[in-house]
């Protein structure tokens, strides 16, 4: 029976098909102690598989860590957007309710196709945020809930494994001493504590280096479709825009399109016109 519940990675929006190669990087999201580091005895589990539980600790503090990060990056970067949206629609706006263009038709009509091109925009801003919460924070999100879940697992691990280690040394402590009626029962008792806390650390020790495992490994699956809905959505938003500001361009210019040799000659045109102006000139 695994110690922490994996099914709920499982999102109704969210496919599952291919792998990607690791995302992670160096972080603690908790620490992990050994009871054996500060102990003399004679420890009940070895320090190489001490070692290999260990290593596997520290690569879900990794993935925590670099999960929680993506996750705010994310927020951060749909909130940018946004912000840059409501500003450039609020300079268009601005420009419209001035003075310059109440008064120069010409200018009025160019800021309005302005405007109008940056409300779609805006609109785009708006359905490519939400395909990114949906798709990709959302999940992350719920990913990240796991992680609470591993913690409290392992330490349960280590509580079990103190209290195994505390039994053997008891029940060592008895076996030395002479068996009178008393000793043998206290050996007995011993025993028992011994055999239910062996028990108890082995069935938290195995179901951890089960489920530690899948459940790292579990994050190719899971991030495949989010990262790649990321990446179509922000794809889908640079096409749009791309073809807003250029439909934008041509008409603020009462231009039609023209090849990019046209387009240097124009600018070259324009750069030569600068260049005779006295405020350009050299003394």
């Amino acid at each position: 029976m695994p110690l922490f519940n994996l099914s709920c990675l499982v999102s109704k929006n969210v496919d599952l098909p291919v792998s990607i190669s690791s995302i992670f990087m160096n972080k603690t999201f908790y620490i992990y102690r050994n009871p054996f580091r500060s102990s003399p005895k004679k420890s009940v589990v070895t320090r190489a598989e001490e070692r290999e539980f260990e290593k596997e600790v520290k690569k879900l503090e990794e993935l925590d860590q670099v999960t929680k990060k993506l996750y705010k990056e994310l927020k951060r970067c749909t909130e940018a957007k946004q912000v840059v949206a409501k500003s450039e629609r609020k300079i268009t706006q601005d420009l419209l309710n001035s003075t310059l263009c109440q008064t120069d038709a010409e200018l009025k009509q160019q800021i309005g196709d302005w405007d109008r091109a940056v409300s779609k925009l805006e609109a785009c801003t708006i359905e490519m945020n939400n395909s990114v919460q949906k798709t990709v924070i959302e999940p992350l999100k719920k990913f990240s809930s796991i992680f609470p879940s591993v913690q409290t697992a392992v330490k349960k691990r280590d509580q079990a494994l103190q209290e195994y280690q505390k039994c053997q040394g008891k029940a060592d402590k008895y076996e030395e001493r002479e068996r009178t009626g008393i000793n043998r029962v206290k050996q007995e008792a011993a025993k028992k504590s011994l055999h239910a806390a062996r028990e108890e650390f082995m069935y938290r020790n195995f179901a951890l280096k089960e489920d530690m495992p899948k459940f790292r490994e579990s994050r190719v699956d899971y991030m495949q479709p989010c990262l790649e809905s990321l990446i179509n959505s922000q794809t889908t938003y640079n096409t749009e825009a791309f073809k807003l500001y250029s439909e934008t361009y041509f008409q603020m210019n009462g231009l039609m399109e023209i090849t990019k040799e046209e387009y240097n000659e124009r600018i070259q045109k324009n750069l030569t016109s600068i260049k005779k102006l006295s405020i350009t000139l050299d003394d």
